[in-house]
């Protein structure tokens, strides 16, 4: 692709999103989600290859349709109480099918079925743009509305999205499969805490971001992109493994890394607002992806490729790609826990 075609396609992505973030008329944040969605088709179908042509197919249906569904619910409700104002959706129509456009937008079960396959359909890098960047306008207009929305809706898309993603994630080998079916249980987590404390909701995205970011840029720099293909990492940059482990670990919200941070936050709200039933369904839930996790965790760092060569090293080439993502992500992935106070 021509340096014009990606610096357009590029600012398109960071003004769609700006536009939405920033408005407060429902047409512009429609209008905004629209350029996002045409500026990311381009780079999922960039690699002129069947699979990332369904793969930019499916992705542009499911996102036409729920930008269409929110043009629907504005406009109801712009026809009952006058108001085109995002903050004052107040008919309960209205509310009920944004909250499940926004649901398609993000890829929360049970309209989750769209984002495994795209981004296994895209390149890595893509995929990192899809699973981070292209989920802040939605968040956005869920931040602007969460006060409005049906409270047992959410709980039940948050639920059940932590679910589906750690169940889900159980039975993959391909890497970006799995960091789909993550994505899919952390936006769950960030569902369910958004009608409560936005301020959480807000940490547990930034926290999300930073892990999944670190987490997609040491895969495109090991040329990683199933399990069987981690096995030889070890063997060829120990301390990118090492990294990884922890990369991985933080994903599954142990102490005493950063992805600890949102989990516990979340899980005393919910338990100060008496909804145990449901801290511990998200407890339950999070071990099912924590499974997957360590198992990636283990097949990196306690598992050797078979190999028939005499030689007790393996050819260790020259990095040729930047690494400033992941030297200035890696540190906030594993140590922001002290700083728990000031995030919140």
């Amino acid at each position: 692709m021509s340096p014009t075609a990606s610096s357009i396609i590029i600012s398109s992505l960071a003004t769609g999103t700006i536009i939405t973030a920033s408005s407060y008329h429902w047409l512009m944040a429609w209008v905004g989600l629209e350029i996002n969605t045409l500026a990311i088709i381009p780079l999922i179908s960039k690699k002129h290859h069947p699979r990332a042509t369904e793969a930019s197919t499916k992705y542009f249906l499911t996102q036409a349709a729920a930008s269409a569904l929110i043009l629907f619910s504005s406009t109801m409700n712009a026809q009952q109480t006058g108001t085109w104002d995002i903050t004052q959706l107040t008919t309960t129509q209205s509310n009920t099918l944004l909250s499940m456009a926004l649901a398609m937008k993000l890829g929360l079960a049970p309209a989750h079925f769209w984002l495994p396959e795209v981004l296994q359909g895209s390149t890595m890098t893509t995929a990192l743009i899809i699973s981070t960047w292209q989920k802040l306008a939605p968040l956005s207009l869920l931040y602007m509305t969460a006060n409005n929305l049906p409270t047992t809706l959410l709980l039940i898309l948050g639920a059940l999205s932590a679910l589906v993603g750690g169940w889900g994630g159980l039975n993959q080998t391909q890497l970006r499969k799995i960091m789909a079916f993550s994505s899919i249980a952390h936006l769950g987590w960030i569902t369910t805490i958004s009608f409560l404390l936005t301020n959480i909701m807000t940490t547990n995205l930034i926290i999300y971001i930073i892990m999944t970011t670190t987490m997609f840029s040491t895969l495109i720099l090991s040329n990683l992109k199933t399990i069987k293909d981690t096995t030889t990492m070890s063997i060829t940059s120990p301390a990118q493994t090492i990294m990884m482990a922890m990369t991985l670990l933080s994903l599954g919200g142990l102490p005493p890394l950063s992805g600890f941070i949102p989990k516990w936050l979340i899980l005393e709200e919910l338990t100060n607002q008496n909804l145990i039933p449901m801290a511990f369904l998200m407890t339950m839930a999070a071990l099912l992806s924590l499974f997957f996790y360590l198992r990636l965790m283990y097949t990196t760092t306690m598992t050797l490729a078979p190999n028939t060569t005499t030689s007790p090293h393996k050819w260790r080439f020259t990095q040729h790609k930047p690494t400033t993502l992941t030297s200035l992500t890696t540190p906030l992935t594993l140590l922001l826990l002290p700083a728990t106070p000031m995030l919140t």
